[in-house]
């Protein structure tokens, strides 16, 4: 990517804008270690990401973004509150030939706060009025009720569990709540494959299989042939809760509508009763700070398609009314509180954050030349 004066003066002056609120500037390493990514994310990250072999460091990634970064940063010696702001080039891999480029330059700003609603609504205020000249259309939505939704389910923990860790892969997520729901049929070779896994000890299965490769031992395949029968033999999830799930998924509204909707089924779904008072505190906030929350659009399922760590509110800001089919996002973010968590070794704090690409702000300007 070729960083123009044009888009260097755009980024020189946003990274300007977040550090007159009083956020530190940070840096982070262009290569960081694979392992940290690979344990948040597993496997899957290796087709976003640019991984490579030191002969020292071992696998090492071309940073991706700078979120996970500055989180490490800050859970080993950071205050709290803080609140910090970075520029520099990220590294994305994509799977097709359009507008997303795989290198571009990213600025952030990241808060670290445990008032959360406030700061949900101050991160969102800050990036709304910087960019309010480019006349951009928000979106905004709030992925801790479709947590919170999978986890109320009247199903087995394990359930639940491939729900969650799937609720950014939506096609994924979607193909699973048809089969746990019993909308969609077993596929037939899922069927085999249960027939198979139950005609005989996974002992014996594993030991007529002939030599086993890989890295899964042998303990840990039978725990997971066992797995697959008890989950066949699984009930499936109700079919009133499975259509209020389904109905979440598709919530789209005003921000004060969409909060009517969710009052009116918290009642059959009391496990997003938390969630949904935590929205409605927002959306108070955001009133607060002169944003329009009856026209302010809401989506449930907006960042299902980031970087796994959003947990809570998140919000874009696009141009026009193309969205992401014809551009990236021009801004983005969002809560990731159990981020925190999982790098703090055991402390968490409430953190919210986002990005803008200057390259896109300079095009739509007209300037990017």
């Amino acid at each position: 990517m070729t960083v123009t004066p044009a888009i260097r003066a755009e980024a020189e002056a946003l990274f300007a804008a977040f550090r007159a609120t009083g956020a530190l500037p940070v840096e982070a390493d262009i290569l960081q270690p694979a392992g940290t990514l690979l344990d948040l994310y597993g496997e899957d990250i290796r087709a976003r990401a640019y991984i490579t072999q030191d002969p020292l460091r071992g696998e090492m990634v071309l940073r991706p973004d700078f979120t996970v970064p500055v989180v490490q940063a800050h859970m080993a010696h950071g205050a709290d509150p803080a609140r910090y702001t970075y520029m520099g080039e990220v590294f994305r891999k994509q799977d097709h030939i359009g507008p997303r480029a795989s290198e571009y330059l990213q600025v952030g700003f990241e808060m670290f706060d445990r008032d959360a609603p406030e700061a949900d609504a101050e991160v969102f205020a800050l990036f709304s009025r910087l960019l309010a000249p480019l006349g951009l259309r928000a979106a905004t939505g709030d992925i801790g009720i479709l947590l919170a939704a999978i986890e109320g389910l009247s199903t087995t923990e394990r359930r639940k569990a491939a729900l969650r860790r799937h609720v950014w892969r939506p096609r994924r997520f979607r193909a699973l709540l048809d089969r746990f729901s019993g909308r969609a049929p077993m596929a037939e070779a899922r069927s085999r494959l249960l027939a198979h896994l139950g005609s005989r000890p996974a002992a014996a299965l594993m030991e007529a299989a002939g030599p086993r490769i890989g890295l899964r031992s042998a303990d840990e395949i039978a725990a997971r042939a066992e797995a697959l029968l008890a989950d066949s033999t699984t009930a499936p999830i109700a079919a009133p809760e499975a259509a209020l799930l389904y109905d979440l998924l598709g919530l789209s509204a005003p921000a004060e509508a969409a909060l009517m909707h969710l009052r009116g089924i918290e009642s059959l779904m009391p496990a997003i009763s938390p969630a949904v008072d935590r929205f409605a505190s927002r959306l108070s906030a955001l009133r607060s700070r002169g944003i329009d929350t009856g026209n302010l659009p809401f989506e449930a399922s907006l960042g299902r398609t980031t970087l796994e760590y959003y947990d809570g509110f998140v919000f874009s800001f696009h141009a026009g009314d193309q969205g992401a089919e014809a551009m990236p996002p021009v801004a983005s973010g969002g809560r990731y509180d159990a981020l925190t968590a999982i790098l703090g070794q055991g402390r968490s704090i409430p953190a919210v954050g986002g990005i803008v690409r200057p390259a896109l702000v300079a095009q739509l300007k007209g300037q990017d030349a």
